[in-house]
């Protein structure tokens, strides 16, 4: 099958499905190499760049997606009727951050980094599905292991984990001129990583 007829079959795809579109789903349905197709969404990403278009194509763990241009988030905004944002509060930013950088975690080493207990924190963090479950360790009383959700990757504009910034530059990242610039379902504030510095090794 034509590269041209696959790109835009893929395109079409995208539109319909809103979530971030599988490249394993999409080689299957055309019965293909997933390297082929993860290459046709690549060059349409940087097709809908060069143009400068509206809509660009957002790689989320080798799944792609359609969003706005974050330029034009201002007149979207004035489309749209306003929503009341709410800070993410300052325990939840911190707890965020250490599952970010130290996952797969533990709510006990969380704790520990952190110095107080986080409960309610993780349960409003999965809430957001910017956090979940990832299993269990092999330790004495099994405890949970927490990581980061494609939400998550999504909401900060990240392709994969490895995107992350240094943890030094990530309060530059939530903020910028004093700003908050990274809405998280609703929400902005700022990260404060103090402890997590204290535990990098």
């Amino acid at each position: 099958m034509a590269n041209k007829t696959i790109k835009s079959a893929i395109e079409s795809m995208m539109f319909v499905w809103g979530e971030p579109l599988n490249i394993k789903d999409v080689a299957d349905i055309f019965d293909v190499d997933k390297k082929e197709i993860y290459e046709c969404c690549k060059e349409l990403q940087e097709e809908y760049e060069q143009d400068g278009r509206g809509i660009v194509i957002r790689e989320v763990n080798k799944s792609f997606q359609f969003v706005t241009r974050k330029e034009n988030r201002e007149f979207i905004e004035r489309l749209c009727t306003p929503v009341r944002r709410r800070r993410l509060s300052q325990s939840a930013l911190e707890t965020l951050a250490i599952v970010a950088y130290k996952q797969p975690v533990t709510k006990g080493e969380i704790e520990a980094i952190r110095g107080i207990r986080c409960d309610r924190v993780m349960e409003g963090l999965m809430d957001k599905n910017l956090i979940a479950q990832l299993g269990r360790t092999d330790t004495v009383g099994r405890p949970i292991l927490y990581g980061t959700t494609d939400e998550f990757l999504k909401q900060f504009e990240f392709e994969s984990l490895k995107d992350l910034p240094p943890i030094e530059d990530i309060e530059g990242v939530i903020f910028e001129d004093d700003e908050p610039t990274v809405i998280i379902d609703g929400v902005a504030g700022q990260i404060s990583l103090e402890e997590l510095k204290k535990d990098e090794d």
